[in-house]
């Protein structure tokens, strides 16, 4: 069965994520527009990152050093499949360390390929606590993850 743009949309996001938690540099470079740039927020050095080779290198480096695992917590995708927005966990496993937050993903016309990424945090990066999230906000409650994937 066809998948609507939507579905192609959400299907595209789960397959970068899977190539970030595989490490896989080919595989993060075709989910990118050559020129496809990842935003963040403020804070960290050689940002964004503007090519699909530069964010491919930038996860591989995060999974060699920080034992970086992500998991996508939630979904929402415009129905044309141009825009789509996410929840996601970053596990550092290596440093023992988490960080939620949420991205906003632009498609390129056939939504083949992302074009740009914008990343929120859930909050400031605080390196005195496990998991860096939302104050009061039940995780466990509404079905998040609460540990990295195998």
């Amino acid at each position: 069965m066809k998948q609507t743009p939507a579905q192609k949309a959400e299907a595209l996001i789960r397959h970068y994520f899977a190539m970030c938690n595989k490490a896989n540099r080919q595989g993060l470079i075709d989910c990118f527009t050559d020129n496809g740039i990842h935003y963040f927020p403020p804070g960290l050095p050689n940002t964004p990152w503007k090519s699909a080779a530069e964010i491919a290198d930038g996860w591989i480096w995060c999974v060699e050093n920080f034992g970086s695992k992500w998991t996508i917590e939630k979904v929402l995708c415009s129905s044309d499949g141009r825009e789509g927005v996410i929840e996601w966990t970053h596990w550092k496993t290596a440093i023992n360390e988490a960080l939620r937050g949420d991205e906003w993903y632009i498609f390129n016309d056939d939504t083949t390929r992302i074009v740009e990424i914008r990343a929120y945090y859930a909050s400031g990066v605080n390196k005195s606590v496990l998991v860096n999230q939302l104050q009061g906000f039940d995780y466990e409650l509404r079905g998040y993850s609460t540990k990295p994937p195998e």
